[in-house]
């Protein structure tokens, strides 16, 4: 990818070596699923680094947000690719999952071992509550830089209405925001009028490295790219099928392969929007794992880094692990594929759609219509928020009598400590593992 130019970057590229870092740590760090890893990385790269600005960050967000997958490893796949084109891309969303994949490599080959780790769980009993105050400061930030207008404001509530009360699909929401979008554009363009001065909205969009005015070279659509891309990814795939085809137990990893492939297109609407149907499938019609264990596998996932999808990865472990008679190594194996075969796709939807989707940024009736769009999205992160911080606070129901008051109470120093305070996240994650894990010593001992 050739240089991009800009009317205003007074940010210097971050180069490939630091990029690589930043991504590495981000691995490492991702708790709190879609919503958390999201604020996140909002806070990273565009309080702190200044690598990308809010409009340019949620105008690669809202193309994420309509794929199947995990939207938040996607993000990084795209701002990857901004930064140092393919293989940025590449690098950020492999080294987003692979921290994970090791960790719960490691974790699984317990769990079957030697049964249930209350310690792990009490480390990140304290994470949690942490994470819900992350999640919230960056709703904050995305909303004060979103919500632009009062029909922007009124979307973003019709949106959490829809998902949180209704329980509308998430791309029915999307697709009504951008239908809304173009129906308010066309007929009632005044809706868009923004309340904030063109020179607030200006000053924005200046001090970043990639901004709105940033032009990306090589985007467009380009015919022999997308079939080159396409052919790539399916010889990526079959490989893998191919060997496993000559190998022992070649009905396993067909199915196996199959399963997760398949599962990866479904996906719309994030990981809990596909957990109901992998464990249908997994539990009640090929008898790879047990509904307790499902629900241990979902806990672990929680409580690691990485996208919740990896749940489906402790899937793998458990089926290699039971079908060939209790091998660690093949439940390994069963994780690798799995997670091979899940994350697959999201490199060729961001990297084949990701340049198509840059050129809309300078077509001023896409802009209006993304900004719906984007307002829809805040309505959904708040939905994300509020769904994460009612399964902290009520973890086993949701009353008075249900409430846990260690993780209320965190959430609120938290939250005062980040934003009153500017303790730094990573500062905070440590300290609240930390504090989990005291709290589970304490009730122990009490």
């Amino acid at each position: 990818m050739g240089e991009l130019t800009s009317a205003e970057t007074s940010i210097a590229k971050p180069s490939f070596k630091e990029a690589f870092y930043f991504w590495l740590k981000l691995g490492f760090i991702s708790f709190g699923g879609p919503a958390g890893q999201i604020g996140i990385m909002h806070t990273f790269l565009v309080d702190q680094k200044k690598w990308i600005s809010d409009r340019k960050f949620l105008h690669a967000l809202n193309y994420c947000m309509l794929l199947p997958g995990p939207e938040a490893q996607q993000l990084a796949i795209y701002i990857g690719w901004l930064l140092h084109g393919t293989i940025g891309g590449i690098v950020a969303g492999s080294l987003f999952v692979l921290p994970s994949v090791f960790i719960l490599t490691g974790l699984s080959t317990i769990y079957v071992m030697f049964g249930k780790i209350p310690w792990v769980y009490a480390l990140f009993y304290g994470l949690k509550p942490a994470v819900v105050a992350i999640v919230i400061l960056a709703l904050i930030k995305i909303s004060k830089k979103s919500l632009l207008s009062i029909f922007h404001v009124a979307m973003a509530i019709l949106s959490f209405i829809g998902i949180f009360f209704l329980d509308i699909p998430f791309p029915y929401i999307i697709l009504g925001a951008i239908l809304i979008g173009w129906l308010a554009r066309k007929f009632t363009p005044s809706l868009f009028k923004e309340n904030k001065s063109a020179e607030d909205i200006a000053k924005n969009e200046s001090g970043y490295y990639l901004n709105m005015d940033t032009e990306i070279p090589g985007t467009g659509f380009h015919a022999f790219r997308l079939l080159k891309q396409i052919l790539v990814i399916a010889a990526l795939w079959l490989l893998p099928f191919l060997l496993f085809s000559a190998s022992q137990g070649a009905d396993f990893w067909k199915k196996l392969t199959l399963f997760f492939t398949k599962a990866a297109f479904v996906t719309v609407g994030g990981a809990y929007a596909v957990l109901p149907y992998v464990a249908q499938v997994a539990v009640e019609d090929f008898n790879w794992l047990t509904k307790l264990e499902m629900i241990d596998g979902l806990a672990l996932g929680e409580t690691t880094p990485g996208p919740l999808i990896m749940v489906l990865a402790f899937v793998g472990f458990l089926a290699g692990y039971h079908h060939f008679g209790g091998s660690v190594l093949t439940g390994a194996l069963g994780l690798f594929t799995t997670t091979y075969y899940t994350f697959l796709p999201c490199f060729l939807f961001i990297l084949a759609g990701a340049p198509i989707i840059e050129k809309t940024q300078s077509n001023k009736s896409i802009k209006a219509i993304l900004s719906v769009v984007t307002a829809a999205v805040v309505g959904v992160v708040l939905n994300l928020t509020v769904y994460f911080a009612q399964a902290v606070i009520f973890p086993n129901r949701l009353a008075i009598a249900g409430i846990d008051y260690f993780s209320l109470a965190w959430i609120i120093i938290s939250f005062v400590a980040m934003y009153r305070f500017k303790i730094g996240m990573i500062t905070w994650i440590g300290i609240s593992a930390l504090a989990g894990l005291i709290h589970y010593l304490v009730t122990q001992v009490l």
